[in-house]
């Protein structure tokens, strides 16, 4: 794990009300040519700026401008304030289990003037059960083990609407290659590599399928120069 990936102590950053003592500061990253600003905090995931997985997850986030997204496990909120940016039309909800997170993201949508965003507290989907998104998009705590990521990946295409997508970035010691190889085996529509960087991937997967004119449509969009289905 990075510096800038630790929670500032052993505790979990997946933890509900984290008791490391608290030590605010400011980050900032530019994206789409606006300078956005983030307080974040100790307790929470990336406190030291953000992680090279987050990162690629951003510059690979591509979206229509009435997308209705989940960012699910949004920790200080860089992942769904950039989707707010990006679907400026549309709507962005963003849900962790830690409070502290929760606190800081909901900061951070007033700091960055986010009208079309809310965040919500509790884990995986229970904040939004019986509510479906055109994307979900995750940077999950792949230490809390197999088990309960699986049990994500499995709970995730009810909660898509037709057409739509799971946007999942891991590295290799986290086992994203197996989560990859799982995805293409038990999801109905196609799982690609969006991008890759500093041993981490973006993994793309249909839950239904679709048009390829429709996924090619897309502003912006894609693929891997490997093609995106290579290993």
């Amino acid at each position: 794990m990075s510096e800038a990936e630790r929670p500032g102590s052993d505790e979990p950053y997946w933890t509900e009300r984290p008791r490391s003592r608290s030590a605010p500061t400011e980050r900032r990253f530019l994206y789409r040519g606006e300078l956005l600003s983030f307080a974040v905090d100790a307790g929470v995931f990336s406190s030291h700026g953000i992680d090279p997985g987050t990162a690629l997850l951003i510059e690979n986030l591509v979206l229509a401008p009435t997308d209705r997204v989940l960012d699910l496990g949004c920790g200080w909120g860089a992942v769904g304030v950039a989707a707010a940016k990006a679907c400026p039309r549309g709507q962005v909800i963003l849900t962790d289990v830690n409070r502290r997170a929760v606190r800081l993201a909901r900061q951070n949508l007033a700091r960055n003037r986010v009208a079309n965003a809310e965040v919500r507290v509790g884990p995986f989907f229970e904040p939004v059960a019986g509510e479906r998104f055109d994307v979900i998009v995750t940077n999950p705590p792949y230490r809390i083990g197999r088990e309960r990521i699986l049990r994500l990946l499995e709970e995730a295409p009810a909660h898509l609407a037709p057409g739509g997508r799971l946007l999942l970035v891991g590295k290799g010691s986290e086992g994203i290659r197996f989560y990859q190889a799982w995805l293409r085996e038990h999801w109905s529509g196609p799982v690609e590599v969006l991008g890759r960087g500093s041993g981490y991937r973006v993994l793309e997967a249909g839950a239904r399928s679709e048009p390829p004119a429709a996924r090619a449509a897309l502003p912006g969009r894609r693929r891997s120069s490997s093609g995106g289905r290579s290993a």
